[in-house]
């Protein structure tokens, strides 16, 4: 079994990991980090201390009436990608360990075809 990095434990909740193939399992949010155990094959973790966290970004839609997934930057391992039945609380637990300007929301649909129209007409000038 797993070690957990958490002394104390604030949320533990059903989530799934998008690593490739989605991974359903667990996520804890404690003292000392988040974590993703996966409820099939204890083999397959994931512990992110909150020292390691750059970024928690969060895909909202209508109005920040429904979050269907967040992700986590990390300093040196790449993004994680997640998605839970109640991601504000959630999200809620990870505020009380990250600052509020590192959870940003992620772009919109039509935020990245705008983008995308902008970098086609720098690149014609």
């Amino acid at each position: 079994m797993v070690q957990s990095l958490n002394t104390k434990i604030d949320l533990v909740m059903n989530a799934t990991a998008f690593t490739g193939l989605t991974d359903y399992g667990e996520i804890m949010v404690g003292d000392k980090g988040f974590e993703f155990y996966n409820s099939r094959d204890a083999r397959k973790f994931i512990q992110i201390p909150w020292e390691e966290v750059d970024y928690v970004i969060a895909s909202v839609m209508f109005k920040g009436k429904w979050i269907p997934r967040y992700a986590i930057q990390t300093k040196k391992n790449g993004t994680f990608t997640f998605s839970s039945k109640q991601p504000k609380k959630v999200l809620r637990a990870i505020g009380e360990y990250i600052a509020a300007d590192h959870m940003v929301q992620s772009l919109g649909f039509f935020d990245v075809i705008k983008r995308a129209f902008r970098s086609k007409r720098k690149k014609k000038q």
